[in-house]
């Protein structure tokens, strides 16, 4: 079923390639909305891969606006969002 979730730290069409890059694998097609704020992803999913899209938006530096990160968690996904923008940008 598609869904669609609000997540954090997503700034310009390189983040929005490096999202849909990072999750197309697993998630299949991967819709990033940069018209809103807080931004947003559409992508398919089952209820079981839940912790899967948490953990891999992390890691990207990505996290849903719903996950509850303590200060260090917050300013290291900050740091890895803008390397992860960078790459989205030369990879276009």
């Amino acid at each position: 079923m598609k869904q669609t979730f609000e997540v954090l730290n997503v700034k310009c069409g390189g983040c929005a390639k490096t999202l849909i890059k990072g999750l197309n694998e697993e998630f299949g097609d991967v819709e990033v909305n940069l018209d809103v704020h807080p931004r947003q992803i559409r992508l398919e999913m089952e209820e079981n891969q839940m912790e899967d899209l948490k953990l891999k938006l992390r890691k990207m530096g990505y996290p849903l606006i719903s996950d509850e990160l303590s200060g260090f968690e917050k300013a290291t996904t900050t740091a890895k969002s803008f390397v992860s923008c960078a790459i989205g940008r030369m990879n276009s």
